[in-house]
């Protein structure tokens, strides 16, 4: 268990001076809580002794362990396919169906993780056409935010993916407003790129920022309105994206019911251009 779902197991069992530790803590993890114990409980407006019973209440026998629990998942969130595949846990049976087993167990995970009410609220802010939506993901994960891109595009107006070339990106950056929602993906080992993108736009543009990521946190998280952290470890090699898939679909299901009308209008008026395109003339006027 992170320190993050710690924190917010313990919530109901703190004082009102703890909990406003632990939302500050939570609100920049983990890099607000690295600082030194006087730092953070002159951020807090507490004392130095309130910072050490809090996390000494959420479990931690004091204040340097607390530190060396989140200097852990940071070391975490940068292992790479050589440093998981020393700890790989394979079965000598049948591997698909075990995969398939592991697959099942991380599902049932992020359904612990993900609160239907966050999942609400996020369906809601990209089925609000009021709002243009961005989208953008990492070297791996771009592709599952193309998948969703794809998507909204057929349900609903005024969806952009960003372009992978970064000299592309001033100009739909300087199109957005603060009513428009950013969806960026950032998995461990996370883009140093993405992290800069997003720190941009929330100084310079305000609009909603969307995180998907992993429970280890992109240092996206600091700068967003919405996290979404998934189970992403299948002990092999390689993290797997199978919730942030199933997250995705999810996704675009419930966007789609919001209006099914509009949804079912567009869609049809979308297959006849793309299954009918308009005739091309040739320089003689007759059909080409």
């Amino acid at each position: 268990m992170t320190v993050r779902e710690t924190i917010r197991r313990e919530t109901a069992k703190l004082t009102a001076s703890e909990r406003k530790i632990a939302h500050a803590v939570l609100a920049d993890y983990p890099f607000g809580a690295l600082q030194t114990i006087k730092e953070v409980a002159e951020r807090c407006g507490v004392s130095a002794p309130s910072i050490t019973r809090f996390v000494s209440k959420i479990g931690f026998a004091g204040y340097q362990e607390f530190q060396r629990q989140l200097i852990e998942e940071l070391r975490e969130g940068s292992r790479s396919p050589l440093d998981l595949k020393a700890t790989e846990k394979l079965g000598s049976g049948n591997f698909i169906a075990e995969y398939a087993r592991r697959a099942i167990a991380l599902l049932d995970e992020m359904t612990g993780s993900v609160s239907q009410a966050q999942f609400d609220e996020i369906a809601k802010l990209l089925s609000d056409t009021n709002r243009t939506i961005f989208l953008l993901g990492g070297r791996i994960s771009d592709s599952i935010a193309r998948l969703l891109s794809q998507h909204l595009r057929q349900i609903r107006p005024r969806i952009h993916h960003l372009p992978a070339i970064q000299e592309d990106w001033p100009d739909l950056v300087l199109s957005m407003r603060k009513q428009d929602v950013v969806v960026l993906f950032d998995f461990r080992r996370y883009q140093p790129d993405l992290a800069r993108l997003a720190e941009r736009i929330a100084l310079k543009r305000h609009p909603k920022i969307v995180l998907i990521t992993d429970k280890w946190m992109s240092p996206i998280a600091r700068h967003s309105d919405h996290v979404v952290a998934l189970p992403i470890e299948n002990d092999t090699a390689w993290d797997t994206a199978i919730c942030a898939v199933a997250f995705v679909e999810a996704l675009i299901v419930k966007v789609s019911e919001a209006d099914w009308p509009a949804t079912k209008g567009r869609i049809e008026t979308w297959d006849t251009l793309r299954l009918s395109p308009p005739t091309i003339k040739n320089g003689d006027g007759n059909d080409a």
